[in-house]
C-alpha cells in the first residue's frame, strides 16, 4: 500500500494538534496544525489556523483534536503561559494539553523537522499553500510564522518515543 493508505486505514500510532497561539483577536493568526506519524513518516492533516480570540483558536484546536481523534494538543506557551491551556480547557477541560515552551531560536527548533522533511519522511494529506508558502519562504529574522511554529510543535512531539496511545482515542 502507499504511503498515504497508512493515513486512510487510521494506522497512524500518534496523532497531536500543535498549536501557537496568539493573544488577541487582531494580533497574529494563530498556527493551529494537526499531524500523525506511522513508522518513519510524518503526516499533517489539517491546517486550521486562523485570526481570532484566544476562545476563537482554543475552541478551533479542540475541534482539530475530536476530527482527527488526537492523543493530545501541544501549545506554545511563551506567548500567555499557563492561559493558554487554561482558554483550551474553557471550551473542553477533558482534552489533554502539554504546554511547551520556545528556549532556542526559531530555526533551531525547525532543524530537525526540515531534516525528516529532507529524507522525504513528511508528508502533506491534502493541499495546505498558506503553510507551505511559509514553510518554504521563512528566513530567520522575518515575522514568526505561525503555521511553521504550530507543525514544528507538532512533528517534535511526534517525535518522542515510548508513548503509547490512548486505546479508546480511536474507538467510533
Amino acid at each position: 500500500p502507499s504511503k498515504l493508505a497508512a493515513v486512510e486505514l487510521g494506522d497512524l500510532a500518534r496523532v497531536v494538534v500543535g498549536v501557537d497561539p496568539s493573544a488577541t483577536s487582531t494580533g497574529d493568526e494563530a498556527g493551529i496544525v494537526t499531524g500523525g506519524r506511522a513508522g518513519e513518516d510524518y503526516y499533517t492533516l489539517a491546517d486550521d489556523s486562523l485570526q481570532g480570540s484566544p476562545l476563537q483558536w482554543a475552541t478551533a484546536a479542540v475541534t482539530a483534536f475530536y476530527r482527527h481523534k488526537a492523543d493530545k494538543v501541544i501549545a506554545e506557551a511563551n506567548n500567555g503561559g499557563e492561559m493558554v491551556a487554561q482558554v483550551i480547557r474553557q471550551v473542553d477541560a477533558s482534552v489533554p494539553v502539554k504546554l511547551v515552551h520556545a528556549s532556542r531560536g526559531k530555526a533551531t527548533r525547525a532543524e530537525p523537522i526540515a531534516a525528516i522533511a529532507e529524507k522525504g519522511h513528511d508528508h502533506h494529506v491534502g493541499s495546505f499553500p498558506a503553510m507551505e508558502d511559509e514553510l518554504c519562504l521563512w528566513c530567520p529574522g522575518d515575522a514568526s510564522p505561525n503555521r511553521l511554529d504550530a507543525k514544528v510543535w507538532m512533528m517534535t512531539e511526534l517525535m518522542q518515543r515510548g508513548e503509547i496511545r490512548r486505546a479508546t482515542s480511536r474507538q467510533g
